[in-house]
């Protein structure tokens, strides 16, 4: 589970090591507490059945205000085994891209410079170099996207297409190059769009991209009701919740509305808060733990 987006520049991660239920209490309150976009709240199971609890912050945390703060969440016996570690200013994204190699998702390969070669003429190749957004299309959530892409674009040809939370531009130049069209692409993160910006020039869509730097859908170029055939949202359970009116109030009447950022455990919350906006299960994915959804 995870609260919140990792931030870009890490400096300090406080660990506690406890239960399943008492990592979902924390993860649910310090939610409420901390700033998104400065800091997230990650828990995940261990070998031996115990959960790791995990805060990333961007900034030097008061490490004594926090602890305090976890204590009286989870208790003071608990508080003891928290653990700080301060990091090194490092580009994260780079330093997990070692050595990997490209992703295939249907007919997207997505490359980084080196691999040009391996793509093929019937391939529709995305370069994206490691950088400081995410969206590589190594994690489970973009590949997931992309499968999804691939699906709807074969059965129809979306005219309007939009990405929300657009990182590094991955979806939003996979469908401008697979459609051929313009496409609007939004980030809260003014970096990622400055990545994104990159990334298109690189892929030659640099002209198909129009790009917003806003909270989801908060920009005149997103923030048309009824008006887009595709929208792609790689983000997480809770906000795309709070965005679940929003969303289908920008889906055409027919359109499609692909999300991911879900855990599989997030998914029935998910399918819950879009049902009521009238959106309904069309395809899911699930890969690497991580569910993408085609809802229409």
């Amino acid at each position: 589970m995870r609260e919140g987006l990792i931030p870009h520049k890490i400096t300090t991660i406080l660990r506690l090591t406890t239960t399943p239920d008492r990592a979902r209490v924390l993860t649910e309150a310090l939610a409420e507490v901390f700033d998104p976009e400065n800091s997230a709240v990650a828990a995940f199971e261990q070998k031996d059945g115990s959960w790791l609890a995990e805060i990333y912050f961007a900034e030097e945390p008061d490490r004594k205000a926090v602890a305090d703060l976890v204590a009286l969440i989870m208790g003071k016996t608990t508080a003891g085994t928290l653990r700080f570690e301060a990091l090194a200013a490092k580009d994260w994204v780079a330093a997990s891209l070692e050595g990997l190699r490209p992703i295939r998702a249907g007919r997207f390969l997505v490359h980084g410079a080196h691999d040009r070669a391996l793509v093929l003429p019937n391939d529709i190749g995305i370069e994206i170099e490691a950088s400081l957004a995410f969206g590589t299309g190594h994690h489970g959530t973009t590949r997931g996207c992309l499968l999804a892409l691939d699906r709807v674009i074969k059965q129809e040809r979306p005219a309007r297409v939009l990405d929300v939370g657009t990182g590094t531009g991955v979806l939003a130049i996979a469908a401008a190059r697979a459609l051929r069209s313009e496409i609007v692409a939004g980030d809260i993160d003014p970096i990622a769009i400055e990545v994104a910006r990159e990334n298109a020039g690189r892929n030659g869509v640099a002209s198909r991209l129009r790009l917003y730097c806003a909270a989801g859908l908060r920009h005149p170029l997103a923030d048309k009701p009824s008006s887009f055939d595709l929208i792609l949202a790689n983000i997480l359970a809770r906000p795309l919740a709070q965005l679940s009116p929003t969303l289908a109030r920008a889906l055409s009447e027919n359109g499609k509305l692909v999300i991911s950022g879900l855990l599989e455990s997030d998914v029935a919350l998910a399918l819950s808060a879009f049902g009521r906006q009238g959106l309904h299960l069309d395809r899911r994915y699930l890969i690497e733990g991580w569910a993408t959804l085609i809802l229409r």
